[in-house]
């Protein structure tokens, strides 16, 4: 039995292990303990349940091969097939192992802090960073998500030169995060008057919300600045130090937030910003060791890349990673996302199991 399937099993005896702890009245006592044990039953049970119905399957084609193997003549043909059958069930619950073994990102069904800044292309950009941030507010409500603007940047225009916002529900980090990247639009700008097609971007950052015990952060690191809010906000806003700036001294990096009439909360919702992309940073970190031995082709870490394209004139969406079009941009910006989350999902478990070990020969099969 080669190492997949020794970790099969492996997994099989923790899952009778969670399942005796947690039948014992002690552990009923610790609520905490409870539910972190159930957790982990609740995310082994569907590979185990799986994996014995694949063990299940085993057996009953040896049993279909031993018909065979004795040569009846009125049950040969009834055994190859059955056996013909429970191969093609078999070789289908095969590939479901090999996708559910594949490791899960521990930050998939985290919360998120979503980022959008206007890129080139003047007002245009910030009016396409706009359309981006009601695109996803309309997945966001499709899902049942709950969104919190945290600190926003608008234009004369209507447009946004920078907007955050907070996204909250079940998942949301493992679907939303291969949106991270450059979105670069193709559209006549409404101030056009010649109707000549322009070209300008947006960029995107999705950051897994960073939980007060993974990020420590030491406040010798910080320089905090209040200051009047500018913009507008009402009379409140405009005349109390209620802004806050927040730079993080050893990697200089600077958060403002002053939506909020108090100078409390604007701390509150910046240091929630900064601890996020702190978490995000560390984490393109460790991607670039991974990447230094196998070339990511999803995600690279560099958001300089262009990674869709919006062209208005041709109601056309093109993600150019994968090399999917979709001729419906209008429904896309309806928030119509999910044909692009779910092939990014796809390729990226795709090439992930590519660069699992080789596939088991069948002799080694339970």
């Amino acid at each position: 039995m080669n190492d997949r399937w020794t970790k099969l099993e492996n997994v099989s005896a923790r899952c009778r292990d969670l399942e005796g702890r947690l039948a014992d009245p002690a552990v009923h006592k610790n609520l905490e303990l409870m539910k972190k044990l159930s957790r982990e039953h609740a995310e082994l049970r569907e590979l185990v349940e799986t994996y014995e119905s694949y063990k299940k399957l085993g057996e009953e084609i040896k049993e279909q091969q031993s018909v065979l193997a004795e040569g009846d003549p009125e049950l040969v043909p009834l055994a190859a097939e059955e056996l013909t059958g429970l191969e093609q069930r078999r070789g289908a619950l095969e590939e479901t192992l090999k996708q559910l073994l594949v490791p899960k990102d521990p930050l998939e069904g985290k919360n998120i802090i979503l980022e959008i800044r206007a890129g080139t292309g003047g007002d245009e950009a910030s009016l396409f960073a706009r359309d981006l941030l009601e695109m996803y507010l309309r997945y966001a409500d499709q899902k049942g998500w709950k969104v919190e603007i945290l600190s926003h940047h608008p234009t004369g225009k209507g447009g946004y030169k920078e907007v955050i916002a907070r996204i909250e529900g079940k998942a949301v980090y493992g679907r939303l995060r291969f949106e991270s990247g450059v979105h670069r639009v193709q559209r006549v700008p409404e101030t056009e008057a010649q109707g000549r097609v322009h070209t300008s971007a947006a960029t995107v950052a999705v950051l897994a919300e960073a939980e007060d015990a993974e990020v420590d952060v030491d406040e010798k690191d910080l320089k905090i600045d209040v200051y009047r809010s500018s913009g507008p906000g009402g009379q409140g806003v405009n005349t109390t130090d209620s802004a806050v700036r927040i730079t993080h001294l050893p990697t200089n990096m600077v958060v403002v937030c002053q939506d909020e009439r108090s100078q409390h909360k604007n701390k509150a919702k910046a240091m929630k910003i900064l601890k996020s992309r702190l978490l995000e940073m560390e984490r393109e970190r460790q991607e670039q060791e991974r990447i230094a031995l196998r070339r990511s082709q999803v995600r690279t870490g560099d958001r300089s890349e262009k990674i869709r394209t919006y062209n208005f004139p041709q109601n056309r969406v093109t993600d150019h990673r994968i090399g999917l079009t979709i001729h419906q941009l209008d429904r896309v910006l309806e928030g119509a996302l999910d044909p692009f989350v779910e092939a990014l999902r796809a390729n990226h478990q795709a090439e992930t199991l590519a660069n699992e070990v080789a596939p088991d020969q069948p002799e080694s099969r339970p």
